[in-house]
C-alpha cells in the first residue's frame, strides 16, 4: 500500500518522515509536493489535511497524520518488523528511546530551529535574520551538547549502542546547522557528538533524503 506524504523535500519535518521511511524499507511512497515558498500550505485544501498549515502530512492507508514527529514514531511502531529496529529490541531500550526523543524536541529543536531560522531560512526567503538571537541561542545549544558529550561517552548513539528513532529526529537541523549556516565548529569540539554527528549524516537513509533535496554534503 502506498504511503503518501504530503510535502517539501528541503524541509526539516519532511526530511525527519522521509528518514524514517528509509529506515524501515518503505519504498511504496508517492510525494506531493507542497511548495513552501509560494505558500502552498497556507491554502484552504492543504489547511483540510493539515489545519496549522505546516508540512508534512501522510495518508497510510485509512491513517491521517500530520506532525513529523509523531509520524516517525508511528512508522517505527507500525513497520517494527522490517527495516532498522528504530525503537531497538527490549522495553527498556524503548523507553530511552522515548528519553531522548523529548530530549531532542524539548532541549535541542528550539535553540538549533531559532539558529537555522535566522542564518539560513530568514536570508532564503528575502527577510533579514538576527545574529545577536542567532548567538544566543547557540549558546544555549552549547549547554545541550555538554550534555550529550558526556551521554555519548557512555555509548555510540543516545539510547544505547545502537542507532534509534532519537539519533534520527536530530538529523535534519543538524544537517542544516553545519552545512547550510556553517555552524560546525560546536560538534568539532566535542570529539563524541562530532563521531555522532559524523555517523548520522554519513548514513545511507540522510544521503538518500540529501541527494532527494538536492543537497550535498
Amino acid at each position: 500500500m502506498t504511503v503518501k506524504l504530503h510535502g517539501d523535500v528541503t524541509s526539516t519535518c519532511t526530511g525527519r518522515v522521509l528518514i524514517t521511511l528509509y529506515e524501515k524499507g518503505i519504498e511504496d511512497v508517492e510525494i506531493v509536493n507542497v511548495d513552501l515558498a509560494k505558500g502552498e500550505h497556507k491554502k484552504p485544501e492543504f489547511l483540510k489535511k493539515q489545519p496549522f498549515g505546516q508540512v508534512p502530512y501522510i495518508e497510510d492507508g485509512d491513517l491521517k497524520l500530520f506532525e513529523s514527529r509523531a509520524i516517525a514514531r508511528t512508522l517505527a511502531a507500525k513497520y517494527a518488523s522490517q527495516g532498522t529496529p528504530l525503537y531497538g529490541s527490549t522495553p527498556n531500550e524503548k523507553a530511552l528511546v522515548e528519553q531522548w526523543l523529548e530530549v531532542e524536541a524539548q532541549n535541542y529543536n528550539g535553540p538549533i530551529a531559532t539558529i537555522v531560522y535566522h542564518l539560513v531560512f530568514a536570508p532564503m526567503f528575502g527577510q533579514t535574520g538576527d545574529n545577536d538571537v542567532a548567538a544566543a541561542q547557540k549558546a544555549k545549544l552549547e549547554s545541550v551538547l555538554d550534555v550529550y558529550e558526556k551521554r555519548l561517552l557512555e555509548s555510540k548513539y543516545l539510547a544505547g549502542d545502537f542507532f534509534s528513532l532519537a539519533d534520527l529526529s536530530h538529523i535534519p537541523y543538524t544537517y542544516y546547522l553545519i552545512k547550510k549556516a556553517q555552524q560546525g565548529d560546536i560538534y568539532d569540539s566535542r570529539p563524541h557528538v562530532k563521531a555522532w554527528t559524523d555517523s548520522l549524516l554519513s548514513r545511507p537513509s540522510t544521503q538518500r533524503w540529501l541527494k532527494l533535496a538536492g543537497f550535498t554534503q
